[in-house]
């Protein structure tokens, strides 16, 4: 599986590592930015808590990738990955 994702990246294995990195860094740190930022509001027993949590999550995570690929020089490579994703959810075939 990592074999294949490495040479559809084409990318050697240092970098294919700083990526995996930089995904579990990005998403593990808007997971806990969303977390803090809506206790200050409101409990996690409150349902409205997760109705809120799930598409702050959606929204930081680009953000968060991007602001740590850049001490991994992985930018480039989320910038890509990222533009990739935009176009796909936009349905746009540019």
């Amino acid at each position: 599986m990592f074999h294949k994702l490495k040479e559809k990246w084409n990318v050697n294995w240092l970098q294919f590592t700083l990526i995996f990195t930089t995904f579990a860094l990005g998403g593990s740190s808007c997971a806990k930015l969303a977390s803090y930022i809506l206790q200050l509001f409101l409990s996690e027993k409150d349902f409205i808590y997760w109705i809120i949590y799930l598409p702050m999550v959606t929204i930081l995570w680009p953000i968060c990738v991007i602001i740590i690929s850049i001490p991994l020089f992985q930018f480039p490579f989320f910038k890509n990955y990222l533009k990739k994703m935009w176009t796909r959810i936009k349905g746009s075939t540019k």
